[in-house]
């Protein structure tokens, strides 16, 4: 089975783990809609909606650049309504756009309270909305949120709870969609990170160019999402995965390979709950 002919529909396509996810799907002969903001180069972020596109296409892929701003109604309508135009419909809505703020309550400032949710939350509500009609049409239709599993512990919250929240909304949409549209054979799940991975929130945001090291890169997630949308939509829904134990579900035994540098400790994710063990050989921290 391949995702040859499919369509993704992918926010925040135009780097990282995104970006990835197109690419992977592109090598099977996927088309595939870059929706993000990015469209003129960043002086410090890497690539744009159309390098991405020019990456898809030049990976086996027809790619189609959308600037899209998912806080906004309008903008994601439309450029859903352009995905269809252009390649007949849409097979695969892939919530990755995303806002991070890792400051306690007193530090931090409404405006970026806003961002979070209004992305986060908002946003994958608003895009997988949008995606819904087309989506039941589709032969094996699935949304996937890079959203984590629904840990309950305190540990999670007392440190930076309004990013927190603004996370586990988009795990919550998929929880609740995947009961609501279970008769219409849409899967929705939930896919997170056990460590770090190298993208520009890590060096820019949070550990920088060595703890760039420490991270594997975006590939396992690209392999994961890839894997889950190869899964039968209908007997598949409503799971949180995390990437490495799902992978190894599937048959992956070499995870040294996704790693940036393998003489590095890996850098633990945040929100991996504390029962989840790593697959037999990986060791984090």
């Amino acid at each position: 089975m391949t995702l040859a002919g499919k369509t993704l529909f992918i926010t925040g396509a135009s780097r990282g783990i995104g970006l990835a996810i197109g690419l992977r799907a592109a090598r099977d002969g996927a088309n595939v809609a870059i929706a993000a903001k990015t469209a003129q180069a960043h002086p410090k972020l890497p690539g744009t909606i159309y390098t991405a596109a020019a990456e898809i296409e030049a990976a086996g892929g027809k790619a189609l650049p959308l600037i899209v701003d998912v806080r906004e109604e309008a903008s994601v309508y439309d450029a859903v309504e352009r995905t269809v135009a252009a390649f007949g419909g849409i097979d695969i809505c892939v919530n990755n756009a995303s806002a991070i703020s890792l400051t306690p309550t007193e530090a931090t400032d409404m405006k970026r309270y806003d961002l979070m949710h209004q992305i986060n939350a908002r946003g994958t509500f608003l895009t997988t909305k949008a995606c819904i009609p087309h989506l039941k049409r589709a032969a094996n239709p699935h949304v996937l949120a890079l959203s984590p599993p629904l840990d309950m512990s305190p540990h999670w919250f007392g440190r930076h709870v309004a990013y927190t929240v603004a996370k586990y909304n988009m795990s919550m949409f998929m929880m609740g969609m995947a009961d609501e549209f279970r008769d219409d054979g849409i899967a929705f799940n939930g896919l997170w990170p056990r460590t770090g991975i190298a993208t520009a929130a890590i060096q820019f945001a949070l550990a920088g160019d060595e703890g760039m090291k420490h991270c594997r890169t975006v590939d396992i997630m690209a392999d994961a999402a890839h894997a889950i949308f190869l899964k039968k939509a209908s007997e598949f829904s409503g799971n949180f995965l995390i990437d490495d134990s799902f992978l190894y579900a599937e048959g992956v035994r070499d995870f040294d390979q996704y790693r940036v540098d393998p003489t590095k400790p890996l850098m633990p994710d945040f929100f991996v709950p504390a029962d989840s063990a790593p697959p037999p050989g990986v060791k984090i921290g």
